[in-house]
C-alpha cells in the first residue's frame, strides 16, 4: 500500500510518517512527504497512491487547489488546526480527520475506519468538503463537480460547463470540450445547488450555463428557441419552457 503525506510542518509530516512506518493495521510499502501544492499536484499527476493525509493550509495554498489542477482518486484523511465548522464538514463527508495535535491512537482509529470502509469510499465526498471549507457563507453553491471517466475521477468547475442534459431517469454534464459525462444527481435536485446568476433552468430537461449561448431565436412571443455553443443531446432544437421566458429574458438582462 502507497501513502502520500501532504504537509509543509516538518516536525508534522515525521511524526506522522513515523507513526505509520510503525503500525500494522496497514502494509504500507512507500511514503511520499509532500510539502506543497505545487509538488502534489506534480506527484499526484504522476502517480497514485492508496490513501492520502493532508493538511488544509499549505506554504503555497489550500489543499482545494491540489483537487483543482489534478485528479485525486484515494480517500483522503485531512489534518486541521480546530475549527468547529471544519469539523462539522469533516464529519459529514470524509473517511476522517486528525486534529493538531493528535496522538497516536487518534491516527490508528483513522487507519481502522479507513481500512474498513476503503472499499465503499466515494472521493466526490473529498471535494465537496474542500468546497463547503472554502465558502462557509455560500456552501450551498457548488463550484465543482466530480464525474467518473473510465479508471479516473475528473473535477468539472463550472466555468467548464456548457449544460445540463437529463436523459430518461440520467443526468449529464455537456462541457466545452464537447465531451459528456454522466453526473449523479437529478435535474430538479441540481438546479438547487447552482449559482443562479449562471446557470437557468430553461425547461424539463435543460439547465444552461449564460455563457453557452449562442443564439437567441423569438418564432412568436411563446415559441423561443435557444441555439448552444455546443449541440444539444442528439441534435434536438431547444426550447425555453413557455413559463419561464419572461423569467429567462430578465436572466439575460441581468
Amino acid at each position: 500500500m502507497k501513502i502520500a503525506i501532504v504537509e509543509d510542518e516538518y516536525l508534522a509530516s515525521s511524526y506522522l510518517k513515523s507513526i505509520l512506518e510503525q503500525q500494522e493495521i496497514l502494509q504500507i510499502t512507500a511514503i511520499t512527504v509532500l510539502k506543497s501544492v505545487k509538488e502534489a499536484v506534480v506527484f499526484f499527476s504522476e502517480n497514485k497512491v492508496d490513501l492520502a493525509f493532508m493538511d488544509i493550509h499549505l506554504g503555497d495554498g489550500k489543499s482545494l487547489e491540489i483537487f483543482e489542477k489534478t485528479i485525486i482518486a484515494c480517500p483522503v484523511i485531512f489534518i486541521t488546526a480546530y475549527d468547529s465548522y471544519a469539523i462539522s464538514v469533516f464529519k459529514h463527508f470524509t473517511i476522517d480527520y486528525l486534529l493538531k495535535p493528535f496522538e497516536e491512537t487518534e491516527l490508528l482509529e483513522a487507519l481502522h475506519k479507513f481500512k474498513k470502509i476503503k472499499n465503499s469510499f466515494n472521493s466526490e465526498s473529498t471535494l465537496q468538503s474542500l468546497i463547503a471549507l472554502e465558502n462557509p457563507e455560500n456552501s450551498k453553491i457548488q463550484r465543482h463537480f466530480l464525474v467518473n471517466h473510465g479508471y479516473k475521477l475528473i473535477s468539472i468547475n463550472e466555468s467548464e460547463i456548457n449544460y445540463f442534459a437529463a436523459t430518461g431517469k440520467h443526468l449529464f454534464i455537456y462541457v466545452k470540450s464537447g465531451n459528456s459525462y454522466l453526473y449523479n444527481s437529478t435535474i430538479t435536485d441540481i438546479i438547487n445547488n447552482l449559482d443562479t446568476f449562471i446557470f437557468f433552468k430553461i425547461n424539463r430537461k435543460y439547465i444552461v450555463h449564460r455563457n453557452s449561448i449562442k443564439e437567441v431565436i423569438k418564432h412568436s412571443h411563446q415559441k423561443v428557441e435557444l441555439i448552444l455553443t455546443v449541440p444539444s443531446v442528439e441534435n434536438d432544437p431547444i426550447f425555453i419552457s413557455k413559463k419561464e421566458i419572461n423569467n429567462f429574458k430578465n436572466w439575460l438582462d441581468q
